[in-house]
């Protein structure tokens, strides 16, 4: 068998060292990722496009689906947060859970407000109150204004709404609106006037405004603001 001289010396047959080189050029005629499992240039496996091209769209679809799975539940989890938060908002944010209740109060006026006993009028609205070491402070809108004084005996019927034996203008800027020290809501707005505590019950004054036409009346609905005694 003919023999090649190795490059240490030795020998190695003829017909292998062809067979090898036959391999050789096999292997070098090869196009780089020809196949799958194959090696590109770089060393790292290289997908054939065939099967890039038939994963994209499952691919695309399981990301698709993830996505709307996630909105769902971030959905879901918004509207029972927000009707957790609607639910108890009047808890969360308002003094005792009342809605009428300014910030600071340290007493609660439940039910319908009343002054010894007599009620504010069925027709007042926009209500709000503070309460402070036994005297509660009250905001309303009615258009019964005149109907309540009476009941309230602020004034007593036979005598004129504006009669300065149990009241007197309020002191007020002209053009301007005021608020009451704490108390919550809309401000009273002048022109307005202040009755003296002269009812059966245990209020300790009556602020109303007055029509700013001028004459014997009051503004329709007026803003009504009265302190009573609640120890």
């Amino acid at each position: 068998m003919t023999r090649a001289e190795g490059g240490d010396g030795g020998r190695f047959p003829l017909d292998e060292v062809l067979e090898l080189d036959d391999v050789l050029d096999d292997v070098l005629d090869e196009e780089p990722g020809g196949g799958p499992g194959e090696e590109g240039e770089d060393g790292e496996d290289v997908i054939p496009l065939l099967d890039r091209e038939e994963d994209a769209p499952r691919d695309a679809a399981g990301r698709v689906g993830w996505l709307s799975c996630l909105a769902f539940v971030v959905a879901v989890v918004t509207l029972v947060a927000g009707g957790v938060v609607w639910v108890l908002w009047d808890d969360l944010y308002y003094p005792f859970g009342d809605s009428r209740a300014c910030e600071g109060s340290d007493a609660v006026l439940s039910g319908v407000i009343s002054d010894g006993g007599v009620r504010i009028p069925e027709d007042a609205s926009d209500v709000h109150y503070f309460t402070r070491n036994g005297v509660a402070t009250v905001s309303f809108l009615s258009g019964q204004v005149p109907d309540y004084l009476h009941r309230a005996g602020v004034i007593p019927e036979s005598k004129p709404l504006f009669d300065r034996a149990y009241g007197s203008p309020y002191g007020m800027v002209r053009g301007e609106s005021e608020p009451p020290d704490e108390l919550c809501g809309p401000a009273l707005r002048e022109p307005a006037w202040s009755y003296w505590n002269r009812g059966t019950g245990t209020g300790v004054g009556v602020l109303v405004e007055r029509s700013p036409a001028g004459g014997a009346a009051f503004r329709t609905p007026a803003r009504v603001i009265v302190s009573f005694g609640i120890g």
